[in-house]
């Protein structure tokens, strides 16, 4: 499941990668683009879905999930749309879930080890220890894209929040229905299009919002 905003720079390219690694129920849900995005991926050839107003990455995705498992997905995968995430590392994160090891599967940039721009990782390193304080979860990344759900546990995990908040919102599921996680160590692909303050909810200003309705949401209000 691939949700995309005014993606056409990347859109065909992801698309392109996914198949190459022998993925072909590639579901894009075009999010209200105003840009060529939606006709590149229908001219992919793949299940191409479109919301007519954006409503937010959460909704996106929700609305590809309830596609997938319409039409019988065993193992349902988040795969962002700017070329961020590696189509190869797909397999590594859907294993544990074949092994019946784990229901859901988290994607972590920290466990690889990899470099991460510091700005970025300042900024990670407060969400996980909000989602921490929150949900009592302890996790080594926050808010990566990249995530894999058995088909038990994508019925189970109902995204209500349209806007970025739904990635706390995902662990908060994964913690109050008790469903069996693990991370899964992988890499993200940092270009200047990603890094940009702002895209995609990750500005400064943005995350104090995620993080206001994280607590509206969480006390009730």
């Amino acid at each position: 499941v691939v949700p995309a905003l005014n993606e056409e720079k990347n859109i065909g390219r992801v698309i392109d990668n996914l198949k190459q690694e022998g993925y072909k129920n590639i579901i894009v849900v075009d999010d209200g683009s105003k840009d060529r995005t939606f006709q590149i991926a229908k001219e992919k050839q793949i299940h191409a879905l479109r919301h007519v107003v954006n409503r937010g990455q959460g909704a996106a995705l929700q609305t590809g999930m309830s596609y997938a498992l319409l039409n019988g997905a065993e193992i349902i995968v988040h795969f962002d749309s700017d070329g961020q995430h590696k189509a190869e590392e797909i397999e590594r994160m859907i294993l544990p879930i074949i092994r019946n090891e784990a229901e859901v599967t988290l994607g972590s940039r920290f466990l690889s080890k990899q470099k991460i721009p510091l700005k970025r990782k300042i900024m990670l390193k407060g969400a996980i220890l909000i989602i921490q304080i929150f949900y009592g979860i302890k996790l080594s990344d926050a808010h990566n894209g990249f995530r894999a759900f058995s088909r038990d546990a994508a019925k189970k995990v109902r995204i209500t929040m349209d806007k970025m908040e739904h990635a706390s919102e995902i662990v908060e599921e994964i913690k109050k229905k008790k469903i069996k996680y693990k991370e899964i160590p992988v890499n993200i692909i940092y270009t200047k299009d990603t890094l940009k303050q702002g895209r995609k909810g990750q500005g400064q200003l943005d995350s104090l919002k995620i993080v206001s309705k994280m607590f509206m949401k969480k006390v009730g209000v």
